[in-house]
């Protein structure tokens, strides 16, 4: 059956957005309207003829508006087969429902709101609704199901190009989004259940069952790598800044790489107070610096290490000009560019370079609410976001010797850069850029030693620049390593059994050292 002409139509709806077009759409086709209650009302007010559901059914809404919908007449009107189940209706007087507009009690924004109040949290979960909307969908072959309103438009369109009738796929496209729509609810209300304290009446931060949903699966040339097929899902409502939210102004599609290092370039660079540029390389920072300037703070990341950051994801914090766009494109090859805005003549420049993806979106900024997930053979980690405000005035100085006002803002540099490195990691920086970058190791010296030789590749100088340490030095060796090359001041979160002695090696070697009582592990 490729089409039907809709006759009958219930519409029960808690968002009453859209209404007035929408009944005017379906009167103007002649669809007959049933609906409930508060509906109703409005439809009447729009001098729209309706049917009260309790009139069709026979049957009065009771228990405050509990029990309205629930009854034969109405899901046999859903279900029943036109082509199976017409005898069995017209002996039951069951009139065909051809469409149906259903939008559910607010469940999820009254629990954010009110998370105290379990009664008003019950009373917000929809029973009649996500039923009718799952007797809809089953029949989609004969019925059109609507659960978002913003396709009220699709279903008056349809109508009015269509000589008043529905296509399949457009009844197939509204089954899928249906059913969609019914297990993020479901969904809802058992993360809700799992977590909650009934005693109490309170929720606990992880529940015993945990159900999350993301959507518009995109599918992507490959994975991590070509052998490798992947998709990207989003979720259903992802934090403002999120790579899933950006608007790609030019380039080729994002592959799964891009996405993933996109992603910390974007977070590391909106942490960032002043300009900043950070360079990512293979979902590490490779080249991070902070100016007066977009120019000076990209030609400074870029100096940290120049050789890992050709083909790197670019991150800006600032609007892109044209100069820093020639800059950029002069210098370096690059996969991805990400800023906050461009103005018209950077997008033209860039725009000779047609396969470099370029980014706008505004800076990330995270719910403390959100979870961080991971998942591994057979199960799935959850945890808090690392997303924890590192304040200089939260820092402990442990030394004789305190660092300078220059070292203290290089020291919140490599601190706040450290957050976003792979463990084990080493931030060094000196004059509002990083010197050197260690990442990954399976040991704190060695990432030490990888940074060091990243900054004397570049010839960079290491006298009285500062390093940060994501965790603490569980010996004194890599303060040792630290005073032969120069390094002044160190950071890092201490709560080692050797600290006296840790913070003994930098007395005796004239560096400063704060404690910050937090690390940044990052696996």
């Amino acid at each position: 059956m490729a089409y039907i002409r809709p006759v009958n139509a219930i519409i029960s709806l808690s968002d009453k957005s859209g209404l007035s077009e929408l009944s005017e759409g379906l009167m103007r086709h002649g669809i007959n309207i049933f609906s409930t209650g508060g509906t109703a009302a409005v439809l009447k007010n729009l001098d729209c003829p309706v049917t009260d559901i309790s009139t069709y059914t026979k049957s009065p809404e009771i228990m405050n508006g509990r029990l309205k919908t629930l009854h034969p007449k109405i899901h046999g009107g859903l279900l029943g087969r036109r082509d199976k189940d017409n005898a069995v209706m017209l002996e039951n007087e069951i009139e065909g429902i051809d469409l149906l507009f259903v939008n559910f009690y607010p469940f999820e924004r009254v629990l954010e709101q009110h998370s105290e109040d379990f009664e008003k949290i019950i009373e917000s979960i929809d029973i009649g609704g996500p039923a009718m909307v799952r007797s809809a969908a089953k029949n989609f072959s004969s019925v059109g199901v609507v659960v978002d309103t913003n396709d009220y438009e699709l279903i008056v369109e349809q109508l009015d190009k269509n000589s008043g009738k529905i296509s399949f796929e457009t009844r197939l496209y509204l089954a899928k989004k249906a059913f969609t729509h019914i297990s993020r609810y479901d969904a809802a209300i058992s993360n809700f259940f799992s977590s909650a304290n009934w005693r109490e009446e309170s929720l606990e931060e992880f529940p015993e069952t945990i159900t999350v949903q993301h959507v518009d699966g995109l599918i992507m040339r490959y994975g991590e790598n070509p052998h490798q097929k992947a998709c990207f899902y989003k979720e259903k409502n992802p934090p403002e800044g999120s790579i899933s939210k950006a608007r790609k102004k030019q380039g080729k599609d994002l592959s799964f790489n891009n996405i993933s290092d996109s992603d910390v370039a974007w977070a590391c660079v909106s942490a960032l107070l002043k300009p900043a540029c950070v360079i990512v390389k293979h979902g590490n920072p490779c080249g991070v610096a902070q100016s007066s300037d977009l120019v000076s703070s990209y030609r400074m990341a870029y100096s940290t290490d120049p050789s890992s950051a050709f083909g790197g994801i670019i991150s800006f914090n600032r609007r892109v000009n044209e100069d820093l766009a020639k800059v950029l494109l002069e210098q370096q090859f690059l996969e991805v560019l990400l800023a906050p805005s461009f103005s018209e003549e950077a997008l033209a420049v860039l725009a000779t370079k047609e396969n470099v993806r370029v980014l706008e979106l505004p800076a990330l900024v995270l719910d403390r609410k959100l979870l961080d997930y991971k998942k591994v053979a057979g199960g799935l980690l959850v945890q808090e976001l690392d997303q924890s405000e590192d304040l200089a005035k939260n820092f402990k100085l442990v030394t004789n010797i305190a660092p300078s006002d220059s070292q203290h803002e290089d020291l919140s540099l490599a601190w706040n850069v450290s957050k976003f490195v792979k463990s084990n990691a080493i931030v060094l920086t000196n004059g509002g850029m990083t010197y050197g970058i260690g990442a990954g190791q399976t040991s704190r010296v060695m990432s030490l030693r990888v940074a060091i030789m990243k900054a004397a590749d570049e010839g960079l100088s290491l006298k009285s620049s500062c390093l940060a340490s994501d965790a603490f030095f569980p010996f004194r060796d890599s303060v040792d390593i630290a005073a032969k090359a120069g390094i002044g001041a160190i950071i890092q979160p201490g709560g080692s059994l050797r600290d006296e002695e840790v913070i003994s090696a930098a007395n005796d070697a004239g560096i400063a050292m704060l404690f910050t009582g937090k690390r940044h592990f990052r696996h």
